[in-house]
């Protein structure tokens, strides 16, 4: 009976050590885990501000690019502004050079014709014929002929421009009998809507406001391309 139980509780003590010895290797691998897992933890944060401070550092960058960038911005305005006033200007000068020799029609009024004509009467694509100084016999006189200064003919449109150096109400008033007589110069464009346009470097108030009561657009230098200046006032009336 003392034998059965000495044995008993020799085996419990066995049990109890193995048991023992278990936890001690389970917690010392827990622990282990702990600290690995701690560790690594630890290197993430360390790592996470690491990026935040590249972040910092890139924001930064950014901010300092944004200043570069808007000056940058400033210099081209500044620049665009001045190479605005320098075609302004050239197409002042190059008018008055035509204006010298005689050559405004040809050199400064003839090449806005046709963007004229496409910006603010719906004329589309290139004109089908297009005539600078152009002389024509009165069909129906024949000792009687002139000359057309340019005619820009579209399909359903004809664009019918003078030219005067030095614009006068004289001259106005001869371009309104010159549209009048229009279609008997021209009567194969019979069929076609006629617009005339009076043009010359610069036009006073009283120019535009006599050739506005008689429906004739006019056309003069604005900033640095010629432009149509009573055309707003001609669809009013």
């Amino acid at each position: 009976m003392a034998k059965d139980l000495k044995e008993k509780v020799e085996t419990l003590e066995d049990t109890l050590q193995a048991f023992i010895r278990h936890t001690d290797r389970s917690f010392t691998k827990v622990n282990n885990a702990v600290i690995d897992l701690h560790n690594e933890m630890q290197d993430f944060k360390d790592e996470m501000q690491d990026f935040k401070d590249e972040m910092q550092d890139f924001k930064d960058e950014m901010r300092d690019f944004k200043d570069e960038m808007k000056g940058f911005k400033d210099e081209m305005k500044g620049f665009k502004d001045e190479m605005q006033g320098f075609k302004g200007e050239m197409a002042r000068k190059w008018g008055e050079l035509a204006n010298r020799l005689g050559t405004l029609a040809e050199d400064i009024v003839a090449p806005n014709l046709v963007p004229v004509a496409q910006k603010y009467f719906g004329c589309q694509g290139e004109p089908f014929d297009f005539m600078l100084r152009r002389t024509r016999t009165h069909s129906k006189e024949s000792g009687r002929s002139r000359e057309f200064d340019a005619i820009a003919i579209f399909e359903d449109t004809v664009i019918l421009s003078e030219t005067k150096a030095t614009p006068r109400s004289e001259y106005l008033q001869d371009f309104s009998l010159v549209i009048k007589d229009f279609f008997d110069y021209f009567p194969e464009l019979a069929d076609k809507k006629l617009i005339p346009i009076f043009a010359s470097l610069n036009m006073g108030d009283n120019i535009i406001k006599q050739a506005t009561k008689n429906r004739i657009f006019v056309m003069a230098l604005k900033g640095d391309t010629m432009e149509i200046l009573n055309y707003d006032d001609i669809q009013k009336k």
